[in-house]
């Protein structure tokens, strides 16, 4: 059997394939809460409780930089090592990637149906590179470079870069983010499930709409950025409305500041959680309005298509192929 895993600051997939017919078939996946967890060896424990078949092969994807095959996740107090995995599987064969990296494998494997367009104007290839950014519990970039005759992914820790502000109110948003980290505020400050926060808390403060008590006093009890985000696609609170907007015009400006960085005839392509949760508002063009405002350089990112992945397994069926491409 093969074990595979999708690591998060929020959530944590691990699931199990066996062979059927002539791929894989799921035995067994699991969805726990990341922060349950003191270690990653804990959950793996409480996963493998029930489970006695040999396990021959593990790769998880983690949100954070792989270092010498081992991980010390972002957003998590885990350090995930390939030694310690083995010993607790038996498993001879395991892998860390970037959740980014496992993401951009899993693309590879998907059906067209998986993905929804937001660019009227592209031009679809399926040769040339590939850029794909995913914003959720954190804001991961990777990119699918083609040799000619396959793509070939590479890691990065993109969303760490500096935020670069376009206009006067994300100049003022900057301005204010500075004062909270100290300095130093990156696209992940902004374009993750705290980002959102971030914005509307500056947005309130500037006083840019009257504020909703209603959402308010949900805030209180629930996610805060779930609560702005579902108030945001339903319309109902300006402040919402305006912080989603924004959102998506800066989601728009850095998935086009990576697309210039590799120029990705093949694609550019949203993942992780959020992308899902507002679907209505990033096909409403302020994303693309975003994407692009790059002046004289906007004519390069024009024909470029721009994805939404709908599947919510993507890193997980990317740590498959990835076992299966190591695999020969």
């Amino acid at each position: 059997m093969l074990l595979v895993g999708d690591i998060g600051g929020t959530k944590t997939i691990l699931a199990l394939f066996k062979p059927s017919g002539r791929g894989w078939g799921c035995a067994k996946r699991t969805l726990y809460a990341s922060a349950d967890y003191k270690t990653f060896t804990e959950l793996l424990a409480a996963f493998l409780l029930d489970v006695d078949a040999a396990i021959s092969s593990v790769c998880i994807g983690v949100a954070g930089p792989v270092v010498n095959g081992d991980c010390a996740a972002t957003n998590l107090p885990w350090i995930l090592s390939r030694d310690e995995i083995s010993r607790s599987v038996h498993a001879p064969n395991v892998w860390l990637l970037n959740d980014l990296e496992a993401t951009a494998w899993g693309l590879l494997a998907l059906p067209e149906d998986d993905f929804v367009e937001l660019n009227p104007n592209a031009v679809q290839s399926q040769v040339g590179n590939i850029a794909v950014i995913a914003a959720g519990t954190g804001l991961g970039e990777a990119l699918m470079i083609w040799d000619g005759a396959t793509h070939r992914a590479i890691a990065t820790e993109g969303g760490h870069a500096d935020f670069a502000p376009s206009d006067q109110q994300q100049i003022g948003l900057l301005n204010h983010l500075m004062q909270k980290y100290d300095g130093h505020v990156s696209y992940e400050r902004l374009l993750s499930g705290h980002g959102l926060v971030n914005i509307y808390d500056y947005l309130k403060q500037i006083q840019f709409a009257p504020v909703n008590i209603s959402t308010e006093n949900k805030m209180l009890t629930d996610d805060p950025a779930a609560v702005i985000g579902m108030a945001g696609v339903e319309g109902n609170d300006k402040l919402c409305v305006e912080a989603l907007n924004l959102f998506c015009r800066i989601y728009g400006a850095e998935s086009g500041n990576l697309a210039l960085k590799c120029l990705p005839s093949a694609g550019v392509y949203l993942a992780g959680g959020i992308a899902g949760k507002i679907f209505p508002v990033l096909k409403n063009g302020e994303f693309m309005k975003g994407f692009l405002n790059k002046g004289r350089i906007k004519v390069v990112l024009e024909n470029i298509p721009v994805k939404i992945c709908i599947n919510a397994d993507v890193a997980l069926l990317g740590a498959l192929t990835f076992i299966e491409k190591m695999s020969g």
